[in-house]
């Protein structure tokens, strides 16, 4: 059995007596084309093809209802106390479940915050629809959204270990790569230099490759989700990192700052010294402020705070997000109070969930400073998940 499905579905039950939830239903079809995002987490890396009804209820019950040629795989992940095959309609088989659990509620799998819990099609969700219509459950559907974004937030042992084990490869690919650049190379070169590392151990990019990992040299280059350019890096350039691999199915994301030094400077210039330090106090206080109960907008005020009074302009992202199965993944965000948010920055952190700290500005003349360092929430605060930035990277 799939050890992080066996860990997952674990979990389970107690979210749903938690929650107060009968029964949680995920409806899919044709996987391989749309995935339902929490299937890796409770059906493994298999696909699903028919329609097909899993369902777990709060007294631990877990049944799979699946097109007959699937069965065998259902079973094989030992997530199921029963799979159930159909031939021409799941239909009968499911009313029938349905009825023997009698559920006051039935979470599916959809959510105006969360994309993540948000894996129900609106084709599905009619077609669950006209399966209820004539039954007493038609009118008991809420959202997942809860269980989900606990299922992905209560990070288990397992995926702790493989999370710090992705950071500790990012960090080792970092550490080969900051000996070999030069003034006078291209974002591009540096960014190939990493790409030929992360292929030799055979390894996946936590998010795509043409902008994994993000290289930003001086003032001129586009910072965001924005790919490597041939932007030359010169003396008096910070130069700006954003990389992480995907090992095991987990991922890291880590921005990591460099300076490049200037014939005959032996100390940093005011201006980029104070914008380094400034992130650096601002991770610290977004870090102090975490714990259990805290809402992620409180976190982001912290940092967003220390940017703001050193007079620096507010930066146009959150603070941190989650990190797990994906760079971003999904649930609560350390975040401002903005409409595209929604309701993501008033969510609690909660023990077990690792978020990444990444405030940042920029520094007139030199560029941009962004650092992020990735961090598991604990029961009265939390842990860095690997050594924080506290010095620039000096490259002569």
């Amino acid at each position: 059995m799939n050890q992080i499905v066996s860990e997952k579905t674990s979990q389970v039950k107690e979210l749903l007596n938690e929650l107060k939830i009968d029964l949680w239903l995920t409806f899919v079809r044709e996987t391989s084309a749309a995935m339902d995002p929490v299937l890796p987490l409770i059906y493994g890396d298999s696909d699903l093809t028919w329609q097909s009804a899993l369902l777990f209820s709060k007294d631990g019950y877990r049944c799979a209802i699946v097109g007959r040629f699937e069965v065998e795989t259902a079973e094989n992940t030992g997530a199921f106390d029963r799979v159930i095959p159909y031939d021409e309609s799941l239909e009968p088989i499911l009313l029938e479940e349905l009825k023997q659990i009698n559920p006051g509620q039935i979470a599916v799998n959809i959510s105006n915050d969360d994309v993540l819990a948000d894996g129900l099609s609106h084709g599905m969700y009619l077609n669950l629809v006209e399966i209820l219509k004539d039954s007493p459950f038609k009118t008991r559907i809420i959202s997942a959204e809860k269980i989900i974004r606990f299922l992905r937030g209560r990070k288990t042992k397992t995926e702790l270990a493989r999370i710090k084990r992705a950071i500790e490869t990012t960090l080792k690919i970092y550490e080969l790569t900051f000996p070999k650049i030069q003034a006078g190379m291209r974002e591009i070169d540096v960014a190939e230099l990493m790409h030929a590392e992360v292929e030799r151990l055979g390894l996946g990019y936590a998010w795509p490759k043409a902008n994994n990992p993000a290289v930003n040299t001086g003032p001129n280059s586009p910072v965001g989700h924005n790919a490597p350019t041939d932007l030359i890096i010169e003396p008096g350039h910070l130069l700006h990192f954003d990389f992480g691999v995907r090992e095991k199915d987990y991922c890291a994301d880590i921005q990591r700052m460099v300076y490049v030094r200037r014939p005959g400077e032996t100390t940093l210039p005011d201006a980029v010294k104070k914008g380094f330090d400034t992130v650096v106090k601002a991770i610290e206080a977004a870090f102090s402020s975490i714990k259990p109960g805290v809402t992620g907008i409180e976190v982001d005020r912290a940092a967003r705070r220390v940017v703001t009074e050193a007079g620096y302009p507010e930066y146009k992202y959150a603070t941190g997000h989650q990190l797990g199965r994906l760079a971003h993944d999904g649930g609560g965000l350390l975040g401002p109070d903005w409409p595209r948010y929604r309701e993501l920055p008033f969510m609690p952190v909660e023990k077990g969930q690792v978020y990444t700290l990444e405030p940042g500005l920029m520094v007139p003349g030199h560029g941009y400073v962004g650092i992020e360092e990735d961090i598991l929430v604990t029961e009265d605060g939390a842990e860095f998940l690997s050594p924080p930035q506290k010095e620039l990277i000096i490259i002569d």
